[in-house]
Order: structure tokens, then sequence, then C-alpha cells
């Protein structure tokens, strides 16, 4: 069977890195098996959709280079699913229930209190047509629930190895809501079988689910794809990522300077056995990527490694592969001035503060104008190369007998403006004699 892999996000929000985490596995595991990538908008909630929202992940997808190959939208599909449901309730597998939520609740807090577990007792199974004809004349609406087997679902588990789930222990699943829109369930399955979905890769938040869809696969007379559910992705301190941790959001980290691969090689790698380090194209990813490399215990997500493993992908950056966005920036200089100032930067960005260092004005920071002006009059006339700053600084020490640190910071902060900052020797010929005059002189310049 050809490999074809779904990422099945709801536009109902910003997609976060857990998200993105799940799809880049799933794109992962298609382009290593010579499968392909669909991208499913799980849009059956109409109400909170929005065509905003599915833009903005399809926007996302495509930045992180994530292009996939199928797509469709469960809204387009609701025939579909009726169908689906006819089979289902021609085989007596899916049936009316009336309890309210209240009443619900109230079930599971007796069940809870007599020490059972909270499964639903399937009272509505036993409902004459009588009874629920008087429930219906109460203005009750059904929902629908499947009737699972009770008989134990077992699988061979891509990420966890063998799985077995007593679905006695479960509550049988509602498909429909009362008010007649369908849960996520059964249009998942549905879409899976008409898409001939060969493998599911997600979360481990679904090994439960799963056991469910199991079985709504077989009572459709589908074979059932392989399953993987990795461990989720936390925040720093353990916290659950949701859609409301704004921060987190692909379009926040796009809008903030993160580069696609240095976020792609973050997720690729963390919670795996190998190091995380930066790679500059998917298809490295691609050639070391193995769901058997997942470890079990959940990935802590911190920004601020982020942050560190994108500046490690920039100061590996050579200068073509960034000069159309030098440009974009305003910044000049070329490739030398790159070479010089990329260790410093966290974020490409950050590039347009250094080029104003050197190209612009700004105001020096002069601790001794009469020592600083001495320091101007021993700039060489000849040009500046990366020899002059060492000739010029033995100059200076010979001449005023200041050496060491005391010499190097005023000298640092007249000419930038910084306390840190690329190597003076490099920066000093970019800077030039002109400007490295006038601002040990004071000027703006």
């Amino acid at each position: 069977m050809p490999v074809i892999v779904r990422f099945a996000p709801s536009p109902t929000g910003l997609i976060h890195v857990g998200n993105v985490r799940t799809a880049l596995m799933n794109w992962l595991y298609a382009q290593s098996h010579g499968g392909q990538f669909m991208l499913r908008l799980d849009d059956t909630d109409v109400e909170r959709s929005t065509q905003a929202f599915a833009d903005g992940i399809k926007k996302d997808l495509t930045w992180l280079g994530l292009v996939h190959d199928l797509s469709a939208r469960q809204s387009d599909r609701f025939n579909n699913y009726e169908e689906a449901i006819e089979t289902l309730k021609s085989a007596g597998r899916l049936y009316p229930c009336y309890e309210t939520g209240d009443e619900l609740d109230l079930k599971r807090k007796l069940q809870r209190t007599r020490g059972l577990p909270p499964v639903y007792d399937r009272a509505a199974l036993v409902l004459s047509d009588s009874e629920r004809a008087a429930l219906e004349a109460e203005g009750r609406s059904p929902h629908w629930r499947f009737k699972l087997s009770g008989a134990p679902v077992r699988w061979q588990d891509l990420v966890r190895g063998e799985v077995t789930i007593e679905t006695s222990n479960v509550s049988d699943p509602i498909l429909i809501r009362q008010d007649g829109s369908f849960l996520y369930t059964l249009p998942s399955v549905v879409d899976d079988i008409d898409f001939s979905i060969s493998h599911i890769i997600r979360g481990e938040d679904h090994v439960t689910n799963s056991a469910a869809q199991i079985e709504v696969f077989k009572a459709l007379g589908a074979e059932p794809p392989q399953f993987g559910h990795h461990p989720l992705l936390t925040g720093a301190g353990g916290e659950a990522l949701s859609k409301r941790l704004g921060s987190l959001s692909i379009e926040s980290m796009r809008e903030g300077g993160t580069e696609p691969m240095a976020l792609n090689s973050f997720l690729a790698k963390m919670g795996t056995s190998d190091p995380i380090e930066p790679r500059q194209q998917l298809e490295d990813l691609i050639s070391e990527f193995n769901l058997s490399k997942l470890n079990r215990a959940p990935a802590k997500f911190d920004p601020q490694d982020l942050r560190a493993l994108n500046a490690k992908l920039l100061h590996e950056l050579p200068f073509e592969a960034v000069a159309d966005r030098l440009k974009d920036l305003g910044v000049g200089g070329g490739a030398a001035f790159w070479e010089v100032a990329r260790t410093n930067i966290e974020q490409i960005s950050d590039m347009r503060e250094w080029w104003k260092i050197i190209s612009g004005e700004f105001d020096p920071i002069i601790e001794d104008a009469a020592w600083a002006a001495k320091a101007a009059d021993l700039l060489p006339s000849s040009d500046f190369d990366d020899q002059t700053w060492q000739s010029w600084t033995s100059a200076i020490k010979e001449s005023t007998g200041v050496k060491g640190r005391h010499l190097f910071m005023p000298l640092r902060l007249a000419l930038t403006g910084r306390s840190h900052g690329p190597e003076m020797a490099k920066m000093l010929p970019l800077i030039g004699r002109d400007k490295a005059r006038a601002r040990l002189l004071g000027s703006a310049a």
C-alpha cells in the first residue's frame, strides 16, 4: 500500500509548535517512504472555523516548506458522512441517546462515588419506542453514540509498540451532537477511508480515541491504517501547549525572526536520541528521520533553546543564502560585512543594527575626549585592512601608556556605541578612516 499521511488541523485558531511538530513528523515520514502528505482542514465546526485561519495554516506550512500533495475540507464532504451514518445505523452500531449534559455529569459523579469508571451505562439502548417518542415530545433531540464491541482492541503502534485498549472500559463515543453536527471521530474515519490514508501519526492523547476509531473503520468495512502516537510537546514549565499560547504560534515566530529551518531542525530533533543541531535543508532531516528515535517522555519546548539554535543556523549561512534578504532589509556591505557581523546576530533583522553602526549616524560614547582625540590623530593614513587595528592600538599604547581593556573598550564604545560586537580588527576597515576619526572626535557620523 502506498504511504499517504495527513495533517488535520481545525481552522479555528493559529497553529502552534505542537501542531507543527505533528505536521513535520507526518511530512518527513511521507518523504522518507516516497509517499504523499495530505492537508485536511477539519472545519465541521462552521461557527468557529474561518477562511482567515485556513489561509494562515497554509501560509505557515508553506513557510516551513511542508508542501502538501493532497488537500480536502471536511465542510465539502457532509454527504459522505451522512452516508456513513446510515450504514452504521443499519448495522445497529449507532443509537440515539436523550440524556442532557447535566444528567450525564450526574451519572458520572455517581459512578465515581461507587468506585466505578465513569463509563456511559447504555441506558438509551433499553428505551422503548414509546419512551423515545415521549422524550422527543418533551423537545429533546438525541445525540448519537457508536456502540463499541466491548472487546480489547490491539495494534502495533509505530512509536509505542504493542497497544491494547479494553473498550469495555470506554464510553461509547458520541459521533453526532444533539444539534446534528458531527464530532471529530466519524468525519475523520470516513476521510481516512476515502483518501486511502495508510498511516496516522499524531499525539499520544489520541491513543484511546484510536481504539474507538479502529472499531468504526471495521464497522464501515475498511481496514484501519497503521497508527503511531508520539509523546506530546509541552512548554518549558511542563504546561500543555494550546492555541491560547500566542507567543508559540507559527505566525508569531515567523514575524519574530525565527528561521524556518531552525524551527524544523528543532522540532524534528527534540524528544529524540539525535543531538539538536541546525540543518540547512529539509532533505537532511528526511534522511535522518525515524520514528524509532522518539523518546517516550514528553519533550519540553523552550523558546530560549530555539533562539540559540536560530542564531547558530544563521552563523553558518553563506552570504549567497541571505543576499536577497539583506537587500530587502536595506543592509549593504556585501559578503565582507556578512562575514563580519553574522556571528553576532540571533535573527537576520539584527543585521540592520550593525549596518547602522557601519554606515549610519549615531552618538559615539566618549569617556575621555582628550585621549580619544589623541587616538584619532594616530589613525594610519594608509588604507585600512585586517592589520590596521593591531598597528593602530599598538601606536596608541606606546603614545599614551594605556593598555588592555582600558585601551580597547573606550575605542569600541567610540567607534560602535556598543560594549560588545564583532572583532574590531574586522569592523575598523568597514567603518573607514573618515568615520572613525569623526567618531573619536565626538561627531555623530
